[in-house]
């Protein structure tokens, strides 16, 4: 089973997802940690939960990034519609199901963000 944890103490994963729904898009930034000899089955698990995240509503896309170099990293990245329509998905029991699949000692550290801003640099 994969292990929450927490990137930012001062901003638990949880607690965000908990949080106010101002209506606006939010993104869910995931790294995981796979266990040694484990990055195939964590691709594998991940692949199944998506397919259950991607049927809920307000779910827009997805993308999962490798690390290189033998790294045991992988990070996703998905935008959803707005907070609620996360935290519905997030609460389903056909996902949270999945998250058992995951091969003992995985880890994640989801955080949730916003885009913004910056003169010069990108836009919101």
């Amino acid at each position: 089973m994969i292990e929450l944890k927490d990137l930012d103490p001062s901003s638990p994963f949880m607690g965000q997802l908990m949080g106010p729904d101002d209506g606006q898009p939010v993104t869910i930034i995931n790294t995981f940690l796979a266990p040694e000899g484990q990055i195939d089955k964590v691709i594998d698990v991940w692949r199944q939960d998506s397919f259950v995240m991607k049927a809920q509503p307000g779910f827009i896309s997805a993308q999962l990034h490798r690390g290189i170099g033998g790294s045991h990293i992988l990070t996703n990245v998905a935008v959803w519609e707005t907070l609620t329509s996360l935290k519905n998905a997030f609460m389903q029991e056909e996902f949270q199901k999945t998250l058992t699949l995951y091969p003992d000692g995985s880890l994640a550290y989801p955080i949730l963000v916003r885009k913004v801003a910056v003169a010069g640099v990108c836009v919101a």
